[in-house]
């Protein structure tokens, strides 16, 4: 935002001229090119901020791996709702793409996406280096990492995001004191509710687990959907005392190990219901509840419906 930089280029078109693998953030727009559903939307970029924004596009059904970006990619949604679920290593991480939630895409983590239903979305592409240096002052040197998320809900994320879509799809150089605050805006949203720094240390001294801590736990989870799985042994994974762990995951996450593994077991019995040779009682079996009664009522807190009406409705 410093005068020097206040005549830089703001928008380049990924259609026009100039060499799209000078940065990193281009790379990744380009990367992404195979997953759009249409012509290519306008990206605005300010170089000297390692940022790069797009407008509006959308996004086709998929069923393949997307590789690891070089930067923090994170995006908001529009449209009709649109289930998806991004595998990467052992974490299986699940949502719904709908106005008011958002994805966040660390750099460097790639992944196979199950995207059953296109969907449009709008993109702000981070540098890591943008990111540190935003963060240093709140994280006293410490580096931050971003969480991912799918369909997280974030109404004040995804409203920044979307503000920026705009800015972007209509670019004009008078808006980039505008765009320039948007982005530090968004950034203190990430690092207050989507990055391993939580929350100030002044409110709370208790840390996020780290990326690698989080996909050995929720992997673990993910392959025992059937078994009892105690928090003693998720602790014990990555050497942690049992209120720690609990505490960490919960900043980590936003929901405790228990909501998360719920969401798993639940995200995994509307999968096995779409087989209709498999029993509803089955089903609740191969998801860890031991009485049909018991997973009627959790599919029901989750879903709104029961597994019966949910299948009726496939």
């Amino acid at each position: 935002m410093a005068a020097a930089h206040r005549h830089a280029p703001l928008a380049l078109s990924a259609r026009e001229g100039g060499d799209l693998h000078s940065s990193p953030q281009r790379q990744a727009f380009e990367i992404c090119r195979g997953v759009i559903a249409g012509p290519l939307p306008t990206a605005a970029e300010i170089p000297e901020h390692g940022t790069l924004l797009t407008a509006r596009w959308p996004h086709r059904e998929m069923h393949e791996v997307i590789p690891a970006l070089p930067v923090h990619t994170i995006g908001a949604y529009y449209g009709v709702p649109s289930p998806r679920v991004w595998h990467c290593g052992h974490l299986r991480l699940a949502g719904v793409g709908r106005p008011g939630t958002v994805a966040v895409v660390p750099a460097d983590w790639g992944g196979y996406w199950d995207i059953d239903q296109g969907s449009s979305l709008s993109y702000v592409m981070l540098s890591d280096a943008r990111l540190q240096a935003f963060a240093a002052p709140l994280s006293r040197g410490r580096r931050v990492e971003l969480l991912p998320r799918v369909g997280e809900p974030d109404a004040i994320g995804a409203h920044i995001l979307r503000a920026l879509g705009r800015l972007a799809g209509r670019p004009d150089r008078a808006k980039r004191l505008l765009v320039e605050q948007a982005l530090d805006l968004l950034c203190t949203h990430l690092m207050r509710v989507h990055s391993s720094l939580g929350q100030p240390a002044a409110r709370s001294p208790a840390r996020g687990l780290p990326a690698w801590q989080l996909r050995r736990v929720t992997g673990y989870m993910a392959e025992r959907l059937g078994e009892d799985v105690g928090l003693d042994e998720l602790a014990e994974l990555i050497s942690l005392s049992r209120s720690h762990f609990c505490t960490a995951f919960r900043h980590a996450t936003g929901v405790t190990p228990h909501a998360w593994l719920t969401r798993l077991r639940l995200e995994r019995a509307q999968e096995m219901l779409r087989d209709p040779r498999m029993r509803i009682i089955d089903v609740g079996l191969a998801v860890g509840y031991q009485t049909p009664s018991a997973f009627t009522a959790a599919f029901r807190r989750f879903t709104g419906t029961s597994p019966s009406a949910y299948r009726r409705q496939i």
